[in-house]
């Protein structure tokens, strides 16, 4: 088994550095092994052709190499590329955005630009949240749903699902969708470093959608066959609007919706229900695991759901 390779998704997905698997590491101190295994490691993170293209933040970046001395220091003769690795990181001006790169099953993967706080320009629209990776690994274990479809994406953010669905899932066109002016520019920008609208298909647009304004007519042009959102009942004011919106589209046409959240406040996702119920919308849960693809706590309750009418 190469150890290594389990540092380079959570690397490049700016993890937890305490979810990393370092007591390999340390029993590798043990048999000597270490020096190669550190090396390795080096080779499947900062050294990696993806961190040059799309770095991870520096202050992220000195954090994880300090960790590797750490180990190194204990067990090993000192590795020149490792404080070679550090010398280019010390000097490094902390940004407030980074990339973040996702792995995606066959190799591929779909590197962001994300802010580096959780709230920036008064939004949380610039980072990835749990509920988008839960929902892109579904997307992955159920192709089926998008495949030759044309997928509306509700509060796309910076992009992880919609990126996801078009590289793997072959749909017939794909609309991200979003309103904040911050949100949007970070999105156009993620669909071109990802060269989405290159490949052919699908179709891609970045639509502004207001949900407390879109019209029926706004709704009816884009003739979803799918629609997704993922993390957007954070707010009970931001959940009514989602709901208005919900209704105009189920009034239009009659698409799948798939909404996954994560229920952080289970007082507003019950509200969110109740709304749902009052526009005469209904519900199904969603069971079953889905495959493990991303790194990220699955210590949070997250629940996707399915609607009709």
């Amino acid at each position: 088994m190469d150890i290594s390779q389990d540092f380079q998704a959570p690397f490049f997905a700016m993890s937890r550095l305490l979810s990393f698997p370092w007591t390999f590491v340390e029993k590798d101190l043990e048999s000597n092994k270490s020096s190669e295994l550190i090396s390795d490691i080096l080779k499947q993170t900062c050294l990696h052709s993806l961190c040059r293209k799309f770095p991870p933040s520096a202050k992220y970046r000195k954090l994880f190499l300090s960790q590797l001395i750490k180990r190194e220091a204990a067990g090993c003769d000192p590795l020149d590329e490792l404080y070679d690795a550090l010398a280019e990181v010390v000097g490094a001006e902390d940004t407030s955005e980074c990339y973040k790169s996702y792995l995606l099953p066959g190799g591929d993967s779909v590197s962001l630009r994300e802010s580096v706080a959780l709230i920036s320009d008064g939004t949380t629209g610039l980072v990835t949240w749990e509920a988008a990776l839960f929902l892109t690994e579904w997307a992955l274990e159920h192709r089926q749903a998008f495949s030759g479809r044309t997928v509306l994406e509700l509060g796309s953010g910076v992009g992880l699902t919609g990126i996801s669905i078009c590289r793997s899932c072959s749909p017939k066109r794909f609309v991200f969708s979003d309103c904040h002016p911050r949100v949007l520019q970070t999105l156009e920008d993620n669909v071109r470093l990802n060269a989405v609208t290159q490949r052919e298909p699908p179709p891609v647009t970045v639509k502004e959608l207001d949900w407390s304004t879109a019209t029926g007519e706004q709704v009816a042009r884009i003739e979803a066959d799918t629609v997704i959102a993922a993390d957007v009942v954070y707010d009970p004011e931001v959940a009514e609007s989602l709901v208005k919106l919900l209704n105009t589209i189920l009034s239009c046409s009659n698409p799948d919706i798939y909404i996954c959240s994560t229920v952080r406040n289970p007082e507003t996702y019950s509200g969110f229900k109740t709304q749902l119920e009052k526009a005469g919308i209904s519900h199904r849960v969603m069971t079953g695991a889905v495959s493990h693809v991303f790194p990220y706590s699955r210590g949070s309750a997250i629940e996707m759901i399915q609607l009709y009418r």
